[in-house]
């Protein structure tokens, strides 16, 4: 019996879109991981992208469980002395909600050159609308 490794030419990639309205941040970025990660499929391989494209939309009604909007810090350095910046989780949703969730699921991927490709395939949308109709996304519900 012969194991099965995937290869560029038979991956096959889907669209899926996930409403993150009323979902918990983390247990809603560990699922759009292993989506991106391929895990779902019978064809997954750990050193191949073999996962699918994550349109999600609503993020700014995505919701966190107790005292995190102010005390989830996230740290930003410009590389020069004294030039570290701390944003807490409720100034990140009022200004840039996307990247709450494109930060969370970016942290749930492999890290080097496999991880960064994974993490093109996710598309995160404050509002309702998105720019992906044309590629005739499935809706994907998430139950945890």
């Amino acid at each position: 019996m012969k194991s099965f490794m995937a290869s560029p030419a038979t991956i096959e990639r889907k669209w899926y879109v996930v409403d993150a309205t009323g979902h918990t941040l983390g247990r809603l970025s560990s699922e759009i991981a292993k989506i991106l990660r391929g895990k779902n499929k019978p064809t997954f391989t750990p050193h191949m992208d073999t996962g699918d494209y994550v349109i999600v939309v609503n993020a700014d009604k995505i919701k966190v469980s107790g005292k995190k909007l102010e005390q989830k810090i996230y740290y930003n350095h410009s590389d020069f002395v004294g030039g570290m910046r701390e944003t807490t989780l409720a100034e990140m949703m009022d200004k840039k909600p996307t990247n709450v969730i494109t930060l969370a699921v970016k942290g749930m991927l492999p890290k080097g050159p496999l991880g960064r490709s994974m993490i093109t395939k996710l598309h995160v949308f404050a509002g309702p609308e998105h720019t992906h109709a044309a590629q005739k996304p499935e809706v994907l519900e998430i139950k945890y």
